[in-house]
């Protein structure tokens, strides 16, 4: 076996764009078996959603953690470094752990006459990597949609999670509410229960169609047995049913939401014979920590940044803003993809914004910083197009600075590691 170094490593997952993407379990599968079924070795959380994934799997590893349980989590994607996409017990994957995996995996990989996508590499890995350290559970989130998503090759779970509904990469997964509920359905296993976190009617009646069809209990969450109590910069305090005076620190008025789904899908595991004190309830959710979802980055001057991403993430970052900041406006930073729903984006930030500085993310599918701009301007917000992401932080900052406003960064994660590293300087 050709031993890689982490450089070389990386450089081999990579080495397939990311633009590549052919949905189907038929290479997933066949890697799987190739590997000797790492998956079937362990026991899954299953979360998919357009929106709150991450979150939602920050808080239960949190949580089943602060429980004893040794937890693997994999997410995506990565904010600072690729490590973070897999973590046992909290913590990264470590270089020489994840160059000697790949190693290993990798002459499989390439035997294979149908090579593995990026991102199908990257699970197979990810699942050897559990499976070495022996994960009592893992919380596996979906990459995109569910049905052929290279996680759905895991054969049950102890609960498939579905965050919520809404129109995100519509090229893959359908153009209506009802087509993209029906891919992330397709994480549903036979006789495993269901949760649906999210509110679209629609949606949930594709789903709980399906849970059926799979004889797999469907549980929703009951929003109503939520009460915010108090919200500040610091933390939420929230009752949700019989959980009461329940603490978290992550930021965004969506948390709530997200801490709900986790404490509903946490008493269904409960029910089920999994050992989770409410005393590691209520530490795991004070604990958890989440990057680039309404975090505070800076704060001379205030500078908060959320990585959502289309037009569904960027209203519950408004939102977010209004509950913080009421009726005081801030300044915007803020660059956005193409493909997203601009117009709609930059209606719902001019609710907020009396300015706002634009840049184009380094993706290929960013929309040019000067016609975000206009869009903005179109809306009423003082909006300047800048020719990089450090001239548009640089003037941001020193305007929030003198003029004393708050600065909230929205509109592309691929945006976060530039600004958090300036901010850090």
């Amino acid at each position: 076996m050709n031993v890689l170094n982490y450089q070389e490593a990386l450089e081999y997952i990579h080495g397939i764009s990311w633009t590549f993407c052919k949905p189907g379990l038929e290479r997933i599968n066949e890697l799987c078996t190739r590997l000797g079924h790492p998956e079937r070795e362990l026991k899954f959380i299953h979360i998919a959603g357009t929106n709150g994934k991450g979150s939602t799997s920050a808080m239960l590893d949190s949580v089943l953690r602060a429980a004893g349980y040794k937890t693997g989590l994999y997410t995506s994607p990565y904010i600072r470094t690729f490590n973070e996409r897999m973590r046992v017990g909290g913590e990264n994957i470590s270089e020489s752990e994840l160059a000697e995996i790949t190693s290993y995996v990798r002459p499989i990989a390439d035997a294979m006459t149908d090579k593995p996508t990026e991102f199908e590499l990257i699970t197979a890995i990810a699942l050897e990597y559990f499976r070495r350290a022996k994960c009592d559970v893992v919380i596996f989130e979906a990459g995109m949609g569910g049905r052929l998503d290279s996680t759905n090759v895991i054969e049950s779970s102890l609960i498939s999670i579905i965050t919520g509904i809404a129109l995100d990469h519509v090229a893959f997964l359908g153009d209506t509410v009802e087509k993209i509920a029906a891919e992330k359905a397709g994480i549903i296993k036979e006789g495993c229960p269901v949760l649906f976190g999210g509110e679209d009617e629609s949606a949930y009646r594709v789903i709980a169609a399906r849970a059926a069809e799979m004889k797999s209990e469907m549980h929703r969450v009951d929003r109503s047995k939520l009460a915010v109590k108090q919200s500040t910069l610091d933390g939420t305090l929230f009752d949700f049913g019989e959980h009461i005076d329940m603490r978290i620190s992550l930021l965004g008025s969506y948390q709530p939401l997200n801490a709900s789904t986790v404490l509903s899908a946490l008493d269904i595991l409960r029910e089920r014979g999994m050992n989770i004190p409410d005393s590691a309830i209520r530490e795991g959710l004070a604990a958890a920590r989440w990057q680039a979802r309404f975090e505070i980055i800076s704060r001379d001057p205030l500078t908060i940044f959320d990585g959502a991403h289309n037009a569904e993430g960027i209203a519950a970052a408004v939102k977010s803003i209004k509950t913080y900041f009421g009726d005081q406006k801030v300044y915007v930073l803020s660059g956005v993809l193409s493909d997203k729903d601009y117009r709609a984006i930059a209606k719902d930030i001019s609710t907020v914004a009396s300015r706002a500085f634009t840049m184009t993310p380094d993706n290929p599918r960013a929309l040019a910083a000067e016609d975000y701009a206009a869009v903005l301007r179109e809306n009423g917000v003082d909006a300047n197009a800048y020719p990089s992401i450090d001239d548009a932080l640089t003037a941001a900052l020193d305007a929030a600075r003198n003029e004393g406003k708050a600065l909230v960064c929205l509109g592309s994660l691929y945006t976060y590691c530039s600004i958090i590293d300036k901010i850090d300087m």
